[in-house]
């Protein structure tokens, strides 16, 4: 059966509790915190120095372990080695023996007839960040020869502790907050999880209950887990200890009923139900999101205040960003413990604090599951090239979807790729011929099979098509390299990057998660001009700029995409307004490639009219390797769809671009 695990608990008060005292003798012996020093003697500070620096010296002894030069007395009187009460330290701090107090003494200390009495502020550090602050008595005595002695008692440590008892410390977790999407209903949040497990001793064949399980696990649709390895299986069940839970996988609940059937009787089979905070799907905006997991070792060992066993972290995008945020504050309990006779450790029923747990809060975000759910889907299919899609709705900046392939999908490759964008390219090339007047629509322009530019080998088209000498609008539509490379001097130098900086290219935004904004080639060699034209050379961008950018063309002017709401900072400045004269030429021909270009499979796609530019971008020296793009909108929503060597534009971005639009109807 199904073994649900223990939730956490919530609340908000910090409390400190009593119960009652008597009949409890103290004793000598107890205490928290450190180790005396070897083959010292036992001393006293000189009556001169007064209690104050006795008191201090003691203090720093119990916090660094250097208690020999001090002189200590019980109670009654009777002298105690400083090596046993740096050990009784040690045992009555209990659960903080690891942790060093702050300690600090409130005022001079107050004598009378021989005895000095100081109150002392203890503040510990607990688990999750949080701190337990109370004053507390050292008492001394001044003995025969002036010097003063610490009167030690546990009560010191903290004033309800006695002889024999330590402190014990209970992290209490906080709920974890959600992930929202642009409606503010959670994306990630708690979901029901089945770990999938064996218990070694009740199996007798593991390499025969290896080869079922792995049959049954390969029975799961891929949106629902992970590729499976389990071939180092039979040999952990060989070596598993008698009674332990081999984890194999964890599976969503969903999964696991997929497959329940063939798994559940298995001989030696055990199942533990659990919840994680998970997305709608596996897949859905996967590395954009990060993932929310059981806390690790590395984690622990770079902020052991604020991580501890049993936590739940979050790790990259969103989660990772935001992970102190959605986690919230942990809080704490300190009990007192006692050994009984036995040598079990007990409670004893006494709780000296608590401080109650601050429950996360949520990270809203544009995201719209219905566009994210499209974009998933349209990239489902392709597990043979890394690739991605962003959506953007064009009258607000929201980023709607940021997909990523199964064959990268732990990568944000929408985000954060440097890549070339090939003849996606020619829509910011155009944009600054027009501007500058170099061109129209219907100027003509030749477009050869080759053009020769000096300094590298001959422009040339896709399979060295020409055009002869066309319209402008034509070359566009049938995205003609050489035509835009004959064009390349009549942007001039800078042409190219002030095209692509009206178009939000190059601009420093911050969206929460790490994001490239492009870089665009400027100045350069005559071929190096050339080849920007079309999207080649020194150029780079991602696939959530071209999608800005070309957002930015439907809307008229850029505006800075956003992720979370409210942004983390303030979004850059809007761009200026795009001429009428060059932007309006611009959409239509950016409609031809649809209607009679390089992408007409868009044609009849349901929802309205589809403008874009298709895109084949060179990525090393051989003209055979190509990423390649579709850039457009329909409607409200401009995207960008990347296939990392994909090859042709026409067979793999342009279908994926028709898998999401009529996903989206």
């Amino acid at each position: 059966m199904l073994r649900p695990l223990s939730s956490g608990i919530s609340g908000s008060t910090a409390t400190a509790r009593r119960r009652p005292t008597g009949g409890r003798a103290r004793s000598a012996l107890a205490a928290v915190a450190a180790v005396a020093l070897a083959g010292g003697t036992l001393t006293a500070c000189s009556g001169g120095d007064g209690p104050d620096r006795t008191v201090d010296a003691f203090l720093s002894g119990w916090r660094d372990g250097r208690l020999d030069p001090l002189g200590f007395v019980d109670t009654g009187g009777r002298k105690i080695p400083a090596k046993d009460v740096a050990e009784q330290l040690k045992q009555l701090s209990g659960d903080l023996a690891a942790s060093k107090p702050e300690l600090r003494r409130d005022g001079a200390a107050k004598e009378a007839n021989g005895i000095a009495t100081a109150t002392v502020t203890v503040d510990w550090p607990l688990p999750g960040g949080q701190r337990w602050s109370y004053p507390t008595t050292v008492r001394l005595k001044k003995g025969a020869d002036d010097a003063w002695q610490v009167i030690w008692d546990p009560s010191v440590v903290q004033e309800k502790l006695t002889s024999g008892e330590q402190l014990a410390v209970t992290r209490r977790n906080a709920p974890r907050a959600a992930v929202l999407d642009g409606a503010g209903q959670p994306l990630v949040t708690a979901r029901p999880v089945v770990l999938v497990g064996v218990q070694p001793d009740q199996v007798t064949d593991p390499v025969g209950l290896t080869k079922q399980l792995d049959a049954a696990f390969r029975a799961v649709r891929p949106a629902f887990t992970p590729p499976i390895d389990v071939s180092d299986l039979s040999e952990r069940i060989r070596t598993g200890k008698p009674g332990s839970f081999v984890e194999v996988l964890t599976l969503r609940r969903e999964a696991y009923l997929q497959i329940k059937s063939k798994i559940y009787d298995l001989p030696g089979t055990r199942f533990q139900e659990q919840q994680r905070d998970l997305a709608p799907t596996r897949q859905f905006a996967r590395a954009l999101l990060g993932s929310v997991d059981p806390v690790q070792k590395q984690d622990i060992d770079a902020d052991p205040a604020r991580y501890g066993l049993g936590d739940l972290v979050g790790h990259g995008g969103l989660a990772g960003r935001y992970d102190q945020q959605l986690r919230g504050t942990a809080g704490a309990s300190v009990i007192i413990t006692r050994r009984n006779p036995d040598g079990v450790v007990e409670p004893t029923g006494e709780e000296v604090f608590r401080v109650e747990p601050k429950p996360g809060s949520p990270v809203r975000t544009t995201l719209d599951v219905r566009t994210q759910n499209a974009a998933d889907a349209a990239l489902a299919g392709d597990a043979a090239h890394r690739t991605a899609l962003v959506a953007v709705r064009i009258s607000d900046g929201a980023v709607l979807a940021a997909a990523n392939g199964p064959a990268g999908a732990a990568e944000n490759l929408a985000f954060t790729a440097q890549v070339p964008p090939g003849s996606t390219f020619k829509m910011v090339s155009a944009l600054g011929l027009l501007d500058r007047g170099a061109v129209t629509a219907d100027t003509p322009v030749a477009c050869p099979k080759t053009f020769a530019v000096p300094g590298r080998p001959p422009v040339k088209n896709s399979d060295f098509f020409e055009l002869g000498s066309v319209p402008f609008r034509v070359d566009f539509a049938r995205s003609c390299n050489t035509a835009f490379a004959a064009l390349a001097p009549r942007l001039g130098a800078d042409g190219l990057a002030a095209a692509g900086r009206d178009l939000g290219l190059e601009g420093k935004w911050e969206l929460g998660v790490e994001a490239f904004t492009g870089k665009v080639s400027t100045g350069g060699s005559p071929a190096e001009q050339a080849a920007a034209t079309f999207g080649q050379g020194t150029t780079v961008v991602s696939p959530l700029a071209m999608a800005a950018a070309t957002a930015a063309v439907a809307r008229g002017r850029f505006q800075q995409p956003r992720l979370v709401d409210p942004p983390p900072a303030p979004p850059v400045a809007a761009g200026p307004e795009l001429k009428p004269t060059s932007v309006g030429p611009l959409r239509a021909m950016m409609r031809a490639v649809v209607t009679s270009g390089t992408a007409t499979a868009l044609a009849d796609v349901p929802g309205g009219p589809v403008s874009g530019k298709t895109g084949t971008a060179e990525y090393d020296d051989n003209p055979a390797h190509t990423h390649t793009w579709f850039v457009g909108w329909q409607g409200d929503v401009a995207f960008a769809v990347f296939v990392e060597k994909g090859g042709s534009a026409t067979t793999t971005a342009v279908p994926i671009s028709e898998k999401f639009l009529r996903a989206l109807r």
